[in-house]
């Protein structure tokens, strides 16, 4: 019974500590743009590469 008197505390330290890393996500804009990253993945640049970019296999 006397560990209630740590436990209770803890828990309630613990559930205030996730609150405000919640409140600050959500201040901060970290769930404004929920689809951009699928849209970027999506519309990625599939091209292949340029022959002058890439270093010729016969080493000229």
């Amino acid at each position: 019974m006397d560990i209630l008197y740590l436990l209770i505390p803890m828990s309630l330290a613990l559930v205030f500590v996730i609150a405000v890393i919640f409140w600050w996500s959500l201040r901060s804009g970290q769930y404004e743009d929920l689809d951009g990253p699928g849209h970027r993945v999506l519309m990625d640049d599939d091209s292949p590469p340029d022959e002058s970019d890439s270093v010729r296999s016969d080493g000229k």
